[in-house]
């Protein structure tokens, strides 16, 4: 028997809550916000789900609810919603959040440890998320899947196509960070889950459209909302607010009617221009018999000023009253200011279909069509875009017609033919509501997306289909409870060419046979290879995590690979001019830049000779922010600048707090005076017997031990000295 699967969703964008979703307060809360929620809501209902994560980010912001803040918020017993902050409080649109994307994969493996909550498997949803995604599964080594939603090349071609140039919209919607999200999900999920066949051919543009694996699966919708409008509720309280609610829909809409009694041709959708609404507008206008037959009711979004909306919005809205007003349509056409999204587009369906109307999705494309589904389970009948999505739907429920949605005498007549046939009406009617239960649910969703999700988990013993070629990767390393973690310097403290290191073999033995609750890591000046070369050479044993070019990069080792810490790059990027620095001690004739191979964004790497070190004109040169670089000179001839913030001290707090160690739990050993940095605070200090002579007046206290012996074997006593070993 299968495990019960922990299933953590990620949507970082948006406003989740589980009091009621604001669907239509802006372009980032609409269908992708409903669909998360639901399929989180069903898939904790499923029996082979143990438990559900919707991870997103934490909103405290004065002008929303105070919801939005809480850190986890309870939605049943198999399902929550944990929001980790990241790039201050205020609510923010997607665009914006990509700089902080590290922060938040940061918090979220921190949050996970912390609360001891690994999933088995992680979904993400647009491309934002697909870019934690492919990080967590990197650290954690759990497989993803991921959603698109919708896709940055399709949206930067139709922006460029209306005269944006490339400049500004990169400041805007930053394409090249998504671009790059949306293929390395390709390369790296193990599969894409889309809402149609004709979906996975919008993904070909992508260069790694091939390393991409599909499956699609429709999208369910709540048909416990959204019944037949024949349907009655037996709970009498149920009832009665399902009648009020009615009722108020009615008013809304009435009030624009001068005969409210008509059947009702109905669209429903954001002001969006891609919708196509002004059509719907320009073949009912035109045509006085249709008039005649039914009103047109629009509900597009929720307004309050036109005036004080965003450009696009304010343009589609101002279009639709002035062709309003161009056809006279007062009393025949209701464009309602609001609705209640959550709870009222149901019963706005209901009163459509009550009414014999029709409801109608003109959408230039739609990758889906939800609201297709949504109304023809409510029993209303549909006239709708074929470019699509919805040419996959009609020929499944047979509960309407598609239509061109440039053919205005196509669309004329799909309206006419349900309108005025009444025998057909009620067979695209009935249709519709029997279909949609058999093939659009979301428990039909959820069980084929939960039988994928085991398939790839046997198929490839828990790590994911396509990580097959990682056979030693061992997450328990990380996830484990570590009292102890030794983290020691390297050249002078490990090893120490010029002794004959006695102890090393021993030192290794316990390294080797360490129990699960004794954590390694190295420290040291050396960049990643020279690290690897010593690990090599000298046949260590793989440490866990590595702090390496003076604490500016720190990596976690899993057997194959060595994952570079991008939340701790993150974290050292703030205040650090790196070309500004350059460019600056370009006058300072006695340094010279060291290799491509010893620089890296947060490390500056010079050569000098002792006798011309002068501390004064660096700090000259560097001018008023000298005080935000740490001028590192070591061994009288290299010299390093790098972040105020990077330095091995501040790499080990880094790493314990995200991975839950208690900083009273480490034990670092070193030689020289840039590994004083690491004895800070609790941890405990181990001052081997070859120290340098910086270090000559330490003495042993309570946290600092001065070891008589020299290099590991100096270590080695340390370890005895804090009774680590015996």
């Amino acid at each position: 028997m299968m495990k019960k699967l922990r299933i953590s969703l990620i949507n970082i964008h948006g406003l989740l809550k589980g009091s009621g979703l604001e669907i239509g307060r802006d372009a980032d809360n609409g269908g992708q916000t409903k669909y998360i929620y639901e399929l989180a809501e069903f898939l904790s209902q499923h029996e082979d789900v143990e438990h559900v994560h919707l991870f997103t980010r934490l909103i405290d912001d004065p002008s929303l609810s105070p919801e939005y803040a809480v850190p986890v918020e309870i939605i049943n017993d198999k399902l929550d919603i944990r929001r980790i902050p990241f790039l201050g409080k205020k609510y923010k649109a997607k665009e914006q959040l990509w700089e902080g994307l590290d922060t938040f994969v940061n918090g979220v493996v921190q949050h996970i440890k912390q609360h001891n909550i690994f999933p088995d498997w992680i979904h993400s949803h647009y491309a934002d998320a697909g870019y934690a995604a492919a990080e967590l599964s990197a650290i954690l080594n759990i497989p993803f899947a991921h959603t698109g939603h919708s896709l940055g090349y399709y949206k930067k071609k139709k922006l460029l196509e209306s005269g944006q140039t490339e400049e500004d919209l990169e400041k805007k919607f930053k394409f090249k960070a998504r671009t790059a999200a949306e293929e390395r999900t390709l390369e790296l999920s193990e599969f894409i889950v889309t809402s149609t066949e004709q979906e996975i051919e919008t993904y070909k543009v992508y260069k790694n459209f091939e390393l991409g694996k599909y499956h699609a699966i429709s999208p369910g919708i709540d048909t416990r909302k959204f019944m037949p409008y024949y349907f009655q509720e037996t709970d009498p309280e149920k009832n009665m607010e399902e009648v009020q609610r009615k009722y108020w829909v009615s008013e809304t809409i009435s009030k624009f009617l001068t005969n409210p009694h008509k059947p009702i041709i109905l669209a429903l959708s954001r002001p969006d221009r891609h919708k196509n609404l002004n059509t719907l507008i320009e073949v009912y206008g035109k045509d006085k018999e249709l008039q005649s037959i039914a009103n047109l009711v629009i509900f597009a979004g929720i307004r309050k000023d036109i005036a004080k909306m965003p450009e696009s919005e304010k343009n589609v809205l101002t279009d639709l009253l002035l062709l309003m007003d161009k056809y006279d349509l007062y009393g025949k056409m209701a464009i309602p200011k609001k609705h209640d999204v959550e709870n009222e587009v149901s019963i706005i369906y209901r009163y459509a279909a009550e009414k014999r109307g029709v409801f109608v999705n003109l959408a230039l494309h739609e990758n889906f069509g939800l609201t297709v589904i949504e109304s023809a389970s409510s029993g209303l009948p549909v006239v709708v875009t074929k470019n699509g999505g919805p040419s996959e739907i009609i020929p499944v429920c047979q509960n309407g017609e598609l239509v061109d949605p440039q053919e205005e005498s196509q669309i004329k007549k799909a309206l006419r033919n349900i309108l005025t046939d009444e025998n057909q009406w009620k067979y695209y009617s009935n249709n519709g509501a029997i279909n949609i239960q058999k093939h659009y649910s979301w428990v039909s969703h959820v069980n084929q997306y939960v039988e994928l999700i085991n398939e790839n988990l046997s198929l490839s013993s828990g790590a994911g289909i396509k990580k097959q070629h990682y056979p030693n990767i061992n997450i328990s390393r990380l996830k484990r409870k570590i009292d102890h973690l030794l983290v020691s310097d390297i050249d002078g403290t490990l090893i120490e060419p010029k002794l004959s290191n006695p102890g090393l073999k021993e030192l290794k033995a316990h390294l080797v046979n360490r129990t699960e609750k004794m954590a390694f890591a190295m420290a040291s000046g050396r960049n990643l290879d020279l690290v690897k070369k010593v690990i090599d050479e000298e046949e260590f044993p793989l440490p866990d995590f590595i702090i390496c070019s003076v604490g500016t990069e720190i990596y976690y080792t899993n057997g194959t690979d060595y994952i570079l810490d991008k939340g701790w790059a993150k974290f050292l990027s703030g205040r650090w001019k790196r070309d500004d620095i350059v460019s600056r001690l370009s006058s300072v004739k006695w340094i010279k830049l060291q290799e491509e191979n010893a620089q890296n964004p947060f490390k500056i790497s010079y050569y000098y000779e002792k006798e011309d070190y002068d501390h004064e004109e660096l700090i000259r040169v560097l001018g008023t922010g000298w005080y935000k670089v740490n001028i590192i000179p070591s061994h009288g001839q290299f010299l390093d600048f790098i972040p105020k913030r990077a330095s091995k001290g501040n790499a080990i707090k880094f790493l314990c707090r995200k991975w839950s160690i208690p900083l009273s739990n480490v034990i670092a050993a070193g030689d020289s005076g840039n590994d004083v940095d690491m004895f800070r605070g609790p941890v405990k200090g181990i001052i081997v017997g070859n120290r340098s002579a910086e270090l000559a007046d330490y003495e042993t206290t309570k946290s600092i031990y001065v070891a008589k012996t020299a290099a590991s074997e100096g270590i080695l006593e340390g370890l005895k000295h804090y009774k680590i070993i015996k």
